[in-house]
């Protein structure tokens, strides 16, 4: 007598679709970070905590009756510095960051065309195409 039995077994695993979902996720995130954002914030905080230190300064020579009237203005300043400065800053950031990953693609680039030389001069192949491609090149331009 012959018996067939039907096993459904799923493709995949729960737990291996749970991690690549997560993964998924966590490079989404990546994507989407900004580090101009808190760039912004470290420079306005410099600006702003230097300008305080300024007007500290100035508090500290005034006598003592006007300590209050003297905090009022300093936390004034702080506010003002804060709603003042913080488009600079955020400009500031995000033009800094745009420096930063154009430099660092460039650096990338330099770094792959120096691992591809360095297998072209290992295989000739890859060295016979470069030659072909320098020869049409030089055929085109003249």
């Amino acid at each position: 007598m012959t018996q067939f039995v039907h096993v459904d077994i799923p493709a995949s695993h729960p737990g291996v679709a749970r991690a690549e979902a997560v993964i998924d996720r966590v490079r989404a995130a990546r994507r989407s970070f900004d580090g101009a954002r808190g760039l912004a914030a470290l420079l306005l905080a410099a600006i702003v905590s230097s300008l305080l230190i300024a007007v500290d300064r100035l508090m500290s020579t005034s006598a003592e009756g006007g300590l209050l009237v003297a905090w009022v203005v300093l936390w004034g300043v702080a506010f003002v510095g804060l709603a003042l400065f913080a488009g600079t800053a955020r400009s500031l950031a995000l033009g800094l960051m745009s420096v930063a990953r154009k430099s660092a693609s460039r650096r990338a680039a330099a770094r792959a065309d120096a691992k591809f030389l360095a297998y072209a001069k290992h295989d000739p192949r890859i060295l016979r195409d470069l030659q072909v491609i320098a020869t049409r090149q030089e055929a085109a331009q003249a």
